[in-house]
């Protein structure tokens, strides 16, 4: 197997690398020289990665270096990459036409099961990515309370629209900014935030300003801000508040939807949001979101209601295939018990290690996402997680790349692993990052 470099020859074989020169004319043409900031790797003292190919769970970059791969397109590739059945899929509806602008039967069958398999939604609106769906998502919730205020959580990412961009997790906090210019004070002003896994302060907000809020968006498990699992009663606990403040509760199930469980975090947790967003995964890795809810409320999008949504490329034929391929192969959950196991695995190992050597460390697994914090846990909020070693975690990251595994490029990004990676594959890495993580930390 090809690996990446050793520590001393690095800088002299990148300097002349064919990721070099890609890299010099990506940052001429393109700001960062990357189309999503976390991509720059800059948070982690590294430079960005240019994929050749990638098959399975393993990915090579342009100078031919090989990598088990848990970012996984962002958790977007359940199957692994490159598998067969999507890749016929996409094929065979490429060869009927990449793009209609009008309806397809595609669409219909994906509809049907997304709401077969997500408790909470009845009708589904397909659209181009997560930001949109929780754009979308937020529009409705104001339309069908009255309301325009927001209510998030301290490190939860929404995407990158206006209201979200207030105290969010992952490239935000990666980039150390804490909101982002261009942002109108007027908007940032109708976002109100609270600690994850605080019911106490969320019960606050809303005795103070509950008549203001239209709803309330939140990660079911944080994987934005570091790998953050609900606490006990957190999650019924706001459906709870919000019924009780006449809020709207919004799952965004970007991160967990159909990763967790068939079903999501609201399937595993038994908690039913107003209204629930998707993302990439139910396009099998092409771009792809959807939000849905119960039929009163998505009733109210336009042509059925006025408030008016729409996309040229919404339920693109193309998507629509791949995801339909996916989520066929994961209906019945059994798969999701085996991934949970393997991530558990592998964070005990690393976990082990750690201990080994005196440095703290929690890690923990659901369904296909897993992630660790190098801190002693329990991690409940991003506040505690912001506190990591991000130094440490750099070397982490890029002894790993050494020996031939690829972690998210950020100590605030959940991990993520795929059907491709059996237990051979979990025992190989995590031999490699039980010896990163003993380089990082010597």
């Amino acid at each position: 197997m090809s690996r990446a470099p050793d520590a001393a020859a690095e800088p002299e074989r990148a300097q002349g690398s064919v990721a070099a020169g890609l890299r010099a004319r990506a940052e001429r043409l393109m700001p960062g020289g990357v189309s999503s900031p976390v991509r720059a790797f800059r948070s982690v003292g590294s430079e960005s990665l240019f994929v050749r190919s990638a098959s399975g769970a393993r990915l090579t970059d342009v100078d031919g270096n090989e990598y088990i791969d848990f970012v996984m397109s962002w958790g977007a590739l359940l199957l692994g990459h490159a598998h067969t059945a999507i890749v016929e899929a996409v094929r065979d509806a490429a060869g009927r036409g990449t793009s209609y602008g009008a309806c397809s039967p595609l669409e219909v069958e994906a509809a049907e099961l997304v709401t077969w398999l997500v408790p909470s939604v009845e009708m589904v609106r397909f659209v181009n990515s997560g930001t949109e769906a929780t754009m979308a998502a937020v529009r409705l919730a104001r339309a069908a309370t009255g309301r325009e205020g927001v209510l998030k959580f301290t490190g939860c990412y929404h995407g990158h629209a206006d209201p979200f961009l207030v105290r969010a997790g992952s490239g935000v906090a990666t980039l150390g900014l804490p909101d982002s210019p261009g942002v109108p004070s007027a908007i940032a002003r109708q976002t109100r935030v609270a600690p994850y896994n605080d019911l106490d302060a969320v019960a606050a907000t809303l005795r103070e300003a509950g008549d203001e809020i239209a709803c309330l968006i939140v990660e079911p498990v944080v994987g934005n801000g570091g790998f953050i699992p609900p606490a006990d009663g957190f999650l019924p606990g706001l459906r709870d508040l919000c019924d009780r403040h006449g809020a709207l509760l919004i799952f965004d199930e970007v991160m967990t939807g159909f990763r967790v469980a068939p079903g999501g975090a609201q399937e595993r947790w038994e908690v039913r949001p107003d209204l629930t967003t998707l993302g990439k995964v139910i396009g099998g890795g092409l771009p792809v979101g959807a939000y849905g809810g119960p039929r009163e409320l998505m009733e109210r999008i336009a042509p059925a209601g006025p408030v008016y949504q729409a996309g040229t490329l919404s339920g693109n034929p193309v998507a629509m295939a791949a995801g339909i391929a996916q989520l066929e192969a994961m209906r019945d959950g059994r798969p999701h018990a085996a991934l949970e196991a393997r991530g558990t695995r592998l964070a005990t190992a690393l976990g082990e290690r750690a201990r080994e050597l005196g440095q703290p460390f929690w890690g923990s697994a659901a369904g296909a996402m897993f992630g660790f914090h190098l801190l002693e846990g329990p991690v409940r909020d991003f506040e505690t997680a912001s506190t990591t070693d991000r130094e440490l975690f750099g070397r982490l990251h890029r002894a790993a790349m050494r020996r031939g595994v690829l972690l998210p490029p950020s100590p605030f990004e959940a991990a993520f692993l795929s059907m491709a990676h059996g237990d051979d594959v979990i025992d190989d890495a995590a031999d490699r990052l039980r010896d990163a993580l003993t380089e990082a930390v010597s």
